[in-house]
């Protein structure tokens, strides 16, 4: 296994107790004055400046190398690139894990969102984190406290700032349970809220922009849309930096970055059909595939599943990925979440299913995987 943040090939590891995302928050208590025991030790690979008020402004899609790619396109971000820590993601670098680890300064194989989609276990249903299911509890399904929630008990004012229509959904109860919440659809209210919420000493103020990500997905990054949208959020970041008073610190980081995909490059499992042999259940999403196996057929579908990859993807067991670390400190109530196998995906490949994902079928910009335009987030103190 590579060391944290080392590529192994085209991969970069997750740099968990380091600078990996769930590691944002315990470094911005410490910067707040609160003591190791309310949130956990702070990371040793990020250290922030002291302050009494601090704001986490989540760009969701806005990879490090995407942001030094596009530089011209976000003047103030890019500002304040030199001299910072560029962290990482966890695995699978996508949104429900990212953000689960953010609110609750754990490991995805600690919390439990392992993936877009994930295996309820002893079902055949799929739970997709961002959409979620009423039948699934998310008090039960994401057990510990947050570090929203604990930070909250040790006197810190938390706010989340956030659409609406998030607002008690099945994602924000897992992760950002226990923090006020204050809607806000628009990047004026977005901004507003900030401020007030900001205001309050010691505090921490959570914002989240997830405009980015869409037009990634829908255009891909190397489109004119994109760059537009990246100016957009360059802007509102400089906004909020000038709407806040000096002594309250701007934090700006992303959930993961986002690689453009073609059609030439995606494997479509409902066309390769060997791929569905063994395979009881397809989860997670196209760079990043959960595979429910039947019993005894793991060795069969990893040997069947790397043939027909080949370089394009890394085929593992369950087992090896998190002996590799890929999920941090894997708890045995999650551990069945995970695929038997689990399929990373290298450059721009995808593995997709017209029949179970088609959706997927119409996006130009993915993620999931652990190259490292995926995994490498900007961690930008304003």
């Amino acid at each position: 296994m590579t060391s944290p943040g080392a590529p192994e090939g085209a991969f970069t590891e997750p740099a968990y107790g380091d600078r990996s995302l769930g590691d944002v928050v315990p470094a911005v208590a410490r910067a707040l004055g609160i003591g190791p025991d309310v949130v956990g030790p702070p990371p040793t690979g990020l250290l922030l400046p002291d302050a009494g008020s601090w704001v986490i402004f989540l760009v969701d899609g806005l990879g490090a190398e995407l942001l030094t790619r596009y530089a011209h396109a976000a003047p103030y971000l890019s500002s304040l690139v030199d001299g910072s820590a560029t962290g990482t993601a966890g695995v699978p670098s996508t949104t429900a894990t990212s953000l689960t680890s953010l609110g609750t300064g754990l490991t995805p194989g600690t919390h439990g969102l392992v993936g877009f989609t994930a295996r309820v276990p002893g079902t055949d249903r799929l739970l997709n984190h961002l959409w979620w299911d009423k039948r699934v509890d998310p008090m039960e399904w994401q057990p510990h406290p947050t570090a929203f929630a604990r930070l909250g008990a040790a006197g810190v004012a938390v706010t989340v700032v956030n659409k609406r229509e998030f607002e008690g959904s099945g994602l924000t109860v897992a992760a950002h349970r226990g923090a006020g919440y204050v809607g806000a659809d628009r990047v004026g209210e977005r901004i507003a809220g900030v401020v007030a919420a900001a205001g309050t000493t010691p505090s921490l103020t959570y914002v989240y922009d997830s405009d980015l990500d869409w037009t990634g997905h829908k255009f891909g990054v190397a489109s004119t849309q994109w760059l537009q949208q990246l100016a957009m959020v360059d802007a509102e970041a400089e906004q909020m930096r000038e709407a806040l008073p000096a002594s309250t610190r701007l934090l700006v980081v992303a959930d993961h970055g986002m690689v453009d995909s073609p059609v030439e490059a995606r494997v479509d499992v409902d066309e390769v059909t060997e791929l569905r042999d063994g395979v009881d259940l397809l989860g997670g999403e196209a760079r990043f595939r959960h595979l429910y196996c039947s019993r005894g057929s793991v060795d069969s579908v990893v040997a069947t599943w790397r043939g027909v990859l080949g370089d394009r993807a890394l085929v593992l067991s369950r087992d090896d990925a998190v002996e590799r670390g890929w999920f941090g400190d894997s708890r045995a109530g999650v551990l069945p979440r995970i695929g038997d196998v689990v399929v990373a995906c290298r450059g721009d490949a995808a593995v997709v299913s017209s029949t179970d994902f088609s959706y997927e079928m119409s996006l130009v910009g993915l993620h999931g995987s652990l190259t490292s335009t995926e995994m490498l987030i900007p961690v930008l103190v304003g």
